[in-house]
């Protein structure tokens, strides 16, 4: 019946539909709906959610703007989204975001009169098996943490709410209740509006022919906009141009990571009883409903996704021809849940072009090339519900240069250049992570497309050794290690045109391995290995293949005078000196955290010239490898030192043993001696391995005895193959980054961008003493300020009293009282427990003490149930820190 009546309503739909569809061609050339101004403080371009949203809160900071729309506002591809907004997220950051979007919605009628099209009609979330319902039940516990109202509904509570749901089709939903929808065309001429009467300009029919750029000694900068009809001057430009964003960048160096696809939906015929339902998301059907009064408007992500080619530049209001044979995989699901939905035909269909990108996330912030130029696209077709949001950071970012919130999830330098410029490993990934949109979201699942992307000099040896792989910023390390004999988990070539979304490979044997962390209610099937890999790291040594960390020099005539400045600690030191430090933002928050060395210039010792011996080496952790190396780039050139960075992490391995025993094994392979006198904690010195010059840093991450052997790319199998061979007959053994992780949370260490962000200041996160008190440095205004204030949050440390895992998001609670979230969690094998650290808040928002931290009785709201706690300000894994000094005779035994 459902099918007959497509068939039917595609028909009476004629050609009088398809007249509007395709790229708009036959328009006449149009004047631009005001005067081009001579100059302006900020340029926008591009006049959809993203660019609108901008406006509006440049405007309303003070700022002097201008957006140029080559058409109307929304044309493109926001005129024609289904503008869903859901506020339960996995992450922090998404739902603060989204939590500002609503709060503009809600305020701009206020402002202009206006009707934005915000209707809070609420959201359902659809669970087929327990797993989603567990995953639901943790997006419950951080939303609850977070004062996001939700409730977690059975089949016939969720019919209530939705009397047309079938309740034996499901098992349980997710209903948040301040969930809703906006109309796109309502919304940005209530945002223009707004801008307007605050001072801004809005230019339509005006495209911007391409951005004038001009050379300096510091690099490339942007210093206005060309179009048909005039140049603009302006030094800062938005670039809010959705699926056109890469074409905009691409001739001046700057390559995005984008691709644009074909997204659609259906709108159906009236169905009685729908007007004010919920809408619905059907996560495992990839399905959703979003009520547009008596219709409902039915789509999602399909298993095989059309890519387009570069999008015509006037495809303003155009559409495509809806692919039944793409779509169709929606409508089953769809009967299913809702049987009385086949009973009606289809009024309209809604294909159009939309933006997507490797990790279904925007692209924003300053670009790495052109100084002045600012990204806020590739929205993966959330640009509606994530607008107001994301235009407001990006606003912050253009007028104070950093965002108020910790957005390296949305920022473009996340990915390599090499990355942006990798057309076919952006179409892999961009089309897997769109077929998983709906999957579900768990804390160890891997990447099947794009793979080998970037391989260290110690990939063959680690496949050889038995690693389970893992992927980060497009490199390959080590996870775990299977034991001796197992078959080779290696990654099967990605399928990217057949279905991956609802089934995995049965053959693959990676695939296998990968299913048995893909829980939420209980401890990973590798949980055990993982622990005998930390166990023997504890207890013996371990080798940890490390060389995707960002390798960085910074050398030049004012090196120096740029060290001061970028970090916070002292890093004029004696040259053998290894200092751990943050760079800091103006407002006192980590943007990197790092270890530097004063390299001792002319020592004659090392002659491979790929082993440096003068100017600042920097370490910095792998999955933020390019950001730091960007941040710290940017701020030399804002400031005008004449130092320059090199990015050496593709020339250098880097081999760390850690342990009790690694000064006893790696000893007699070095030409120098380990001796505490010789060679003390946070020191480096050059050295020979055999014939090879190294880099030997003495730095542990783990809270271990331990060293780093920073190695030319060339030698690295050789030095890691004669460092195994020697360790043998001692036990030694490879270890991956999942014990990696875990060790360094239960010593209390930090990972960027988890548990230390850019909103994280040092004092906040027990790393004060990192900033020293003479001499200036970036942030240290804030920092001076905060000492003498006080904070008002403070990370702590949580070890469960019951065997229960935890994964990162759970609500912390003190006293009965959310009061935080756990940015990080692991299990501690040494402590033999569940480990979580957070960031605790006073709910009256005050100054935080240590009496008020340790007088409250806490807890950790794990899938829906409250869990005791035991609250630490301090790691209590070795908390006077003898173990990294090699003092295991006298070690401080673990706080229970």
């Amino acid at each position: 019946m459902w099918r007959h009546c497509i068939l039917q309503q595609t028909a009476r739909r004629g050609l009088s539909q398809q007249a509007s569809k395709g790229a708009g061609g036959g328009r006449t050339r149009q004047e631009p709906s005001g005067a081009l101004p001579a100059s302006a403080d900020v340029v926008v371009i591009g006049g959809g959610s993203a660019g609108c949203h901008t406006l509006y809160h440049l405007a309303r900071r003070g700022v002097k703007a201008v957006l140029l729309e080559r058409a109307q506002l929304t044309a493109g591809t926001t005129w024609h989204t289904a503008g869903l907004l859901w506020r339960l997220r996995p992450n922090d950051v998404d739902i603060q975001l989204l939590a500002n979007s609503r709060r503009i919605l809600q305020q701009l009628e206020e402002e202009t009169g206006l009707d934005p099209g915000w209707i809070q009609n609420g959201g359902i979330f659809i669970a087929h098996n327990e797993t989603r319902l567990d995953e639901y039940r943790r997006l419950a516990t951080v939303g609850s943490a977070l004062g996001i109202e939700n409730q977690v509904l059975s089949p016939e509570e969720t019919q209530k709410l939705f009397p047309l749901l079938d309740p034996s089709a499901f098992v349980g939903a997710l209903y948040s209740p301040g969930d809703g929808v906006m109309d796109p065309a309502m919304l940005c001429s209530a945002l223009k509006k707004a801008a307007t009467n605050l001072g801004a300009q809005v230019i339509e029919n005006c495209g911007v022919e391409d951005l004038i750029v001009e050379q300096t000694a510091r690099g490339k900068k942007v210093t206005g906009v060309a179009t048909s009809f005039g140049d603009i001057k302006t030094e800062k430009v938005v670039n809010a141009t959705g699926v056109w964003g890469r074409d905009l960048v691409a001739k001046h160096g700057t390559h995005l990571p984008l691709v644009p696809m074909k997204h659609a939906y259906i709108v159906s015929e009236s169905i009685p009883g729908v007007r004010g339902l919920p809408n619905i998301r059907d996560h495992d059907y990839s399905t959703y409903f979003r009520i547009q009064g008596d219709a409902i408007c039915m789509g999602g992500y399909e298993p095989n996704p059309i890519l387009l080619e570069p999008v015509p530049k006037d495809f303003h209001f155009g559409l495509y021809e809806l692919d039944w044979s793409v779509f169709e995989t929606h409508v089953e699901g769809a009967q299913k849940l809702c049987p009385s939905y086949a009973k009606y035909g289809v009024k309209s269909t809604v294909c159009g072009p939309e933006s997507f990108t490797p990790d279904h996330k925007p692209l924003m912030g300053p670009d790495p090339i052109l100084d002045g130029l600012y990204h806020n696209c590739g929205f993966n077709s959330a640009g509606m519900m994530f607008g107001g949001g994301c235009g407001e950071q990006t606003a912050l970012w253009v007028i104070q240069g950093q965002p108020d919130l910790p957005m390296f999830g949305f920022d473009l330098r996340r990915f390599t250049p090499e990355q942006g410029k990798a057309t076919q490993w952006i179409r892999e990934k961009s089309h897997e992570s769109y077929v998983k949109n709906y999957s579900m979201v768990f804390k160890y699942d891997q990447p099947l497309a794009g793979r080998d992307f970037q391989k260290d000099p110690l990939h063959d040896e680690m496949i050889k050794a038995g690693a389970m792989m893992e992927e980060k910023q497009g490199w390959e390390r080590p996870g775990f290690f299977l034991p001796s004999g197992a078959a080779k988990a290696v990654v099967q070539p990605y399928d990217w045109y057949g279905s991956y979304g609802h089934q995995r490979n049965a053959d693959s044997e990676y695939e296998k391995v990968l299913e048995g962390d893909l829980h939420y209610s209980r401890f990973s099937e590798h949980h055990d290995l993982i622990g005998s890999e930390a166990q023997a790291c504890r207890n013996n040594a371990v080798v940890f293949n490390m060389s995707y960390f960002a390798k960085i020099l910074l050398d030049g005539p004012q090196a120096q005078e740029a060290a001061d400045w970028l970090f916070s600690a002292n890093t004029n030191r004696d040259p053998s000196k290894t200092v751990y430090t943050c760079a800091l933002n103006d407002a006192g928050g980590v943007e990197a955290d790092v270890t530097i060395s004063r390299l001792l210039p002319g020592s004659g010792k090392v002659h491979d010239p790929k082993i440096r011996d003068q100017g600042f080496y920097i370490v910095a952790g792998g999955a933020s490898a390019f950001y730091s190396y960007s941040v710290l780039q940017a701020e030399i050139r804002r400031k005008g030192f004449d130092a320059k960075l090199k990015d050496l992490t593709a020339e250098l391995g880097v081999i760390s043993i850690q342990g009790p025993n690694s000064r006893k094994i790696l000893e007699p392979l070095l030409d120098c001696s380990l001796a505490d006198d010789t060679l003390p904690p946070n020191s480096t010195c050059l050295a020979k391995f055999g014939g090879v010059d190294l880099r030997l840093l003495r730095v542990s991450f783990v809270g271990e005895l331990g060293y780093e052997l920073h190695v030319p790319k060339k030698d690295c199998a050789a030095v890691y193959q004669n460092l195994m061979k020697a360790g043998a007959s001692q036990d030694l053994r490879n270890a991956g980054y999942r014990s990696l992780y875990s060790l360094s949370s239960e010593k209390g260490y930090h990972l960027w961008s988890f548990d230390l962000r850019p909103d994280d200041t040092p004092l906040e996160a027990g790393l004060g003493f990192t900033c020293r008190k003479n001499g200036d440095y970036r942030g240290k205004a804030a920092i001076d300020r905060q000492r003498a204030e006080g904070v008002k949050k403070r990370l702590v440390y949580l070890t469960l009293q019951d065997q229960v895992p935890i994964w990162g998001l759970e609500g912390v609670y003190r006293n009965g009282q959310p009061v935080g979230i756990l940015r990080r969690a692991e299990y501690a094998y040494t402590l033999g427990k569940s480990l979580g650290q957070a960031y605790i808040a006073r709910p009256d928002g005050q100054i935080i003490d240590t009496d008020y931290i340790k007088s409250g009785e806490y807890e950790v709201d794990i899938l829906g149930r409250r869990y005791r706690a035991d609250c630490h300000l301090r790691s209590p894994f070795d908390p006077t820190g003898q173990r990294v000094l090699g003092n295991y005779a006298s070690e401080s035994k673990p706080k229970k």
